[in-house]
C-alpha cells in the first residue's frame, strides 16, 4: 500500500456533494477513501456512507468505513480502519475476511502498533503530525519518532496529522508509505488539484 490517503469531510452531510468531492478526490489521484462521520442520525450515516462506497466504485478507489468494521461488512465496503476504542481487530479480520483492508490507530505507540499487527492489521496510522483542525486535541508526534517507528514497523505505515502539499515532502522523507489527509483536501476550493499535488509528492 502506497499513496494519497483521503478521509472525508465530517462536516459534509448531502450525500450527492460527498458523492461529488469523492470522485473529485480520487480523479485527483487519491489512492485510498475512508468514510468517517459522526452522527447519531443511522439513516443520514448510511446515506453518505453508500454514496462515497458507490463513488469509490465508480471512480476506482478502495473504501474504507472508520470505527465500524460491522457496518463495513454490512456495506460490502473493502475494509475498515479501527481507533483503539472500536472493537476487537482480530475480530473484524475474522469478519471481513484475509483481503480486506484493515487500519489502525496507533498513535505514538510502539505497543499498540505491535499489538495491530498481531491481530492483523493490513497498515499502522501514526500521528499527529502538525496542528490539525481534523483532531486538534490529538497527540503530538515528531518526524524522527516516527521515522524511529517506520524502522520498526513490519507493515505499511499512514502518516497523519495536518500534512499538506507544503510538509508532505518532509513527511514522506521518513519512509512513510501513505500521506492520510482530510481538510487540506476535502476543504480546498479544488479538490481535485489539492489531491494531485499531493499525489505528485509520492
Amino acid at each position: 500500500m502506497r499513496g494519497l490517503y483521503v478521509i472525508t469531510d465530517t462536516s459534509v452531510t448531502d450525500p450527492d456533494l460527498l458523492y461529488r468531492q469523492v470522485g473529485e478526490a480520487i480523479d485527483g489521484g487519491a489512492s485510498i477513501v475512508q468514510f468517517r462521520h459522526k452522527t447519531e442520525d443511522k439513516g443520514l450515516y448510511h446515506a453518505l456512507a453508500e454514496a462515497v462506497l458507490v463513488s469509490c466504485r465508480q471512480h476506482g478507489g478502495p473504501c474504507l468505513i472508520n470505527d465500524n468494521a460491522l457496518i463495513a461488512q454490512t456495506l460490502g465496503a473493502d475494509g475498515a480502519h479501527l481507533g483503539q476504542t472500536d472493537g476487537s481487530l482480530s475480530e473484524a479480520r475474522v469478519n471481513l475476511g484475509p483481503g480486506a483492508i484493515l487500519g489502525r490507530t496507533c498513535h505514538d505507540s510502539r505497543s499498540l502498533m505491535r499489538e495491530a499487527v498481531r491481530d492483523g492489521a493490513t497498515y499502522c496510522a501514526f500521528g499527529r503530525l502538525f496542528e490539525s483542525q481534523t483532531k486538534p486535541g490529538a497527540s503530538g508526534l515528531s518526524l524522527k519518532q516516527l521515522r524511529n517507528l517506520i524502522d520498526q514497523c513490519p507493515i505499511p505505515v499512514a502518516a497523519i496529522g495536518g500534512i499538506t502539499a507544503d510538509n508532505g515532502r518532509q513527511v514522506l522523507d521518513t519512509g512513510v508509505s501513505m500521506l492520510a489527509v482530510s481538510g487540506s483536501v476535502f476543504r480546498a476550493k479544488d479538490i481535485g488539484d489539492a489531491a494531485r499535488r499531493l499525489k505528485n509528492l509520492f
